[in-house]
């Protein structure tokens, strides 16, 4: 493919020019001219009200999307897990890329771990989804929202308005953050949200030599992982509105994909778990396997949202 001169689109938070530059790096390495678009989406306006309440993670993507579809951007960066699980027309998936630490990371300056905490702690999240996995864990605990990017997260957190936060340890570990990570869920504990530590390639449809491009730079056990957790969220209707987890895990050449759903409007009602497991080879069969995760948890009496 001859050289291309090619605008990625940006949000402007440390994290994401992170993942934006990431992406250039790789592409400038193959010949192509690489500049980045920094932008400010709605979701980094509004800080004082939880995504759940004013339209999702899909807030972090529109503004994007607007430059890809006015020409003023090639393509976009994204936290697969902040991308909605249904593409507006004329939008694809070029690539996901290989998926940095899927896990939760418990994040505190004096509490090693969440069962260290003391009865009435707070703890910080806008997460739903973490919200009802912690209080699963410890129902005494007194969850506040907590919102902004990495950097204003932990500063909250040192001026003391939390006992300890609970992030995305992918986001801590690409920003040399680690030594932050006081203890890192594993995954059967704390299920992750679907796309959690994946970067996903948004470009316009009918883009074919980015498709092109792209198709040769994914990493495909990845993509099809997150396609199998994406078709569980879709299928529930599900978003930052939602407490729900999925997450797969490659087993012996199988892929092992698990669940949890939590009921919104009773946050202290016992989750709904389902699991499944199949041998993926492509995207198709990836979404499959999500579908039937998803019908399992109906079954188990979680509700479709619509």
């Amino acid at each position: 493919m001859s050289s291309l001169s090619l605008t990625i689109a940006t949000r402007e938070s440390q994290l994401a020019l992170w993942q934006a530059e990431h992406v250039q790096h790789i592409l400038q390495r193959l010949g192509h001219q690489v500049s980045l678009l920094g932008m400010t989406t709605l979701g980094d306006q509004i800080l004082d009200r939880t995504l759940s309440k004013v339209g999702g993670k899909g807030l972090f993507v529109k503004e994007l999307e607007t430059a890809l579809e006015t020409g003023r951007a090639d393509l976009a960066v994204h936290s697969l897990k902040d991308v909605p699980m249904e593409l507006p027309p004329g939008f694809a998936l070029a690539a996901v890329f290989e998926r940095e630490d899927p896990r939760d990371a418990w994040v505190s300056n004096h509490y090693a771990s969440l069962q260290d905490l003391p009865q009435g702690a707070v703890v910080g999240t806008s997460s739903l989804r973490r919200q009802v996995l912690l209080r699963a864990l410890r129902p005494d605990l007194d969850i506040q929202p907590l919102r902004g990017n990495v950097n204003t997260r932990l500063r909250k957190l040192d001026e003391g308005q939390y006992d300890g936060i609970v992030l995305a340890a992918a986001g801590l570990k690409r920003l040399a953050l680690d030594a932050r990570i006081r203890h890192a869920f594993d995954t059967d504990t704390m299920l992750p949200a679907a796309g959690q530590g994946a970067l996903g390639i948004e470009v316009r449809s009918d883009r074919q030599d980015l498709l092109d491009l792209f198709a040769g730079l994914a990493d495909q056990r990845t993509w099809q992982t997150v396609t199998a957790e994406r078709a569980v969220s879709r299928c529930m209707g599900g978003s930052c509105s939602m407490p729900l987890a999925t997450h797969g895990e490659w087993k012996d050449g199988q892929l092992w994909l698990r669940a949890a759903w939590g009921d919104e409007a009773n946050p202290n009602a016992p989750l709904v778990s389902a699991q499944a497991s199949a041998a993926v080879t492509d995207l198709a069969s990836g979404d499959a396997l999500g579908q039937q995760v998803a019908a399992l948890l109906q079954q188990a009496g979680a509700q479709v949202r619509r």
